[in-house]
């Protein structure tokens, strides 16, 4: 029977293997769903649906794996892994919940898509579960509350960033008349300042557990969200011509 730390070795792997592939495909195909949604990917859902299903895993999965950890009952692992559940708890619970109340009902994401993300978030959730709570070195780590603070601090500017710019854009489909220019705030400077609060998050968590899993979780976030980020940029300038601000960015303020 494979042992759990290959299986962790070889799921590691896999989180940097996919990458690349993802990253570039986005370059040519975006994920229709939002902005991008278009027919042609099968059964569809509700989006608020989607977003608790396919997010699910990070709670569930989390919950489930801590307890078999060398390092379950540490307080050292459990502060860790708290801001990783708060972020979840938040995209898995609280923004359906918003969607749901301020978007009319419709069925119109991808179950396949869902399912795609479903399974990343099971690698994922496994990974940074397992890493936190059994392979982590937490006895002699000096410079543990050093890195944990200087990356929640950056972690927490992400997610209130991501949280904000999440409410601005679920107001407007609530102000309905279809898309509107969003102003305020980032978005003054960044087509997708949503995005880039999560690319924030995943820096300090990244900094915070101070590992390859941590680290290879940035960059598939990177992967992900920073051609997205492009396209609905693209979008909006098409859509709105002359009346969209040409200084702002895609995601990184002043740089993409």
């Amino acid at each position: 029977m494979e042992s759990d730390q290959t299986l962790f070795q070889k799921c590691l792997l896999a989180l940097y293997f996919i990458g690349p592939p993802t990253f570039i495909s986005l370059q040519f195909l975006q994920a229709p769903y939002g902005k991008h949604r278009r027919p042609g990917w099968g059964l569809t859902i509700s989006s608020p649906l989607a977003w608790f299903l396919m997010e699910s895993p990070t709670l569930w999965l989390t919950l489930y794996l801590f307890p078999f950890g060398r390092h379950f009952s540490n307080p050292k692992a459990l502060i860790l892994i708290s801001p990783y559940l708060l972020h979840y708890f938040n995209r898995t619970v609280l923004y359906p919940v918003r969607l749901r109340r301020t978007t009319a009902s419709s069925s119109d994401f991808p179950v396949s898509v869902a399912f795609m993300a479903f399974l990343f978030n099971l690698l994922n959730a496994y990974l940074q579960a397992r890493w936190v709570s059994h392979y982590k070195e937490y006895n002699g780590d000096w410079l543990f509350w050093w890195r944990f603070g200087f990356g929640l601090a950056v972690f927490f500017s992400g997610m209130a960033l991501n949280i904000w710019s999440d409410r601005v854009l679920v107001g407007l489909k609530r102000a309905g008349g279809g898309y509107k220019v969003p102003r305020g705030g980032l978005f003054e400077f960044v087509s997708c300042p949503n995005y880039f609060g999560e690319i924030l998050e995943w820096l300090g968590w990244a900094v915070m557990t101070w590992s390859w899993v941590g680290f290879g979780f940035f960059l598939y976030t990177c992967a992900n969200l920073v051609p997205r980020a492009g396209a609905n940029h693209k979008w909006y300038l098409e859509k709105f011509g002359e009346d969209y601000p040409k200084a702002r960015k895609s995601v990184i303020p002043f740089l993409y």
